[in-house]
């Protein structure tokens, strides 16, 4: 079970990647972060994803509380946020944002920046995934 440094030196393993964060995205604070941040200074990457987090997890556009998909499935009792990762495509790289599900009120994501001509988003999506199941947070 990686922590916070293994975690964020595992995802830099990745193809393509450029930088990677693990951030509260109440307050915008970046629990740990590692390589290069898109705008050079870590701690305003991690305010700015914060906010694009807080949007897609607090906003009931991108998950309505009663989705015919969950009901017809039989899956009515869901916990947890209802959206899963984000990404963000830009004309040098891809964001993406992986929500981390815990025990408690959870309220952290991973971070990763890949590099659009050399990343891997596919592979990319499912490290995250694993990652996020794994992260132990202390």
């Amino acid at each position: 079970m990686p922590g916070i440094d293994e975690c964020l030196l595992e995802a830099m393993t990745l193809p393509g990647a450029r930088g990677a964060a693990i951030v509260d995205w109440t307050s915008g604070l970046a629990l740990g972060s590692v390589g290069d941040p898109p705008g050079g200074d870590h701690e305003v990457t991690a305010a700015e994803t914060a906010e694009v987090a807080r949007s897609a997890a607090e906003y009931q556009a991108f998950a309505p509380k009663d989705d015919p998909l969950d009901t017809a499935r039989g899956d009515t009792d869901r916990k947890g946020l209802p959206v899963e990762d984000l990404m963000v495509t830009t004309r040098t790289g891809f964001h993406l944002i992986r929500f981390v599900e815990t025990t408690f009120d959870s309220s952290v994501f991973l971070y990763l920046w890949l590099d659009r001509h050399t990343g891997n988003l596919a592979l990319a999506r499912l490290r995250l995934r694993d990652l996020s199941e794994r992260l132990v947070l202390v």
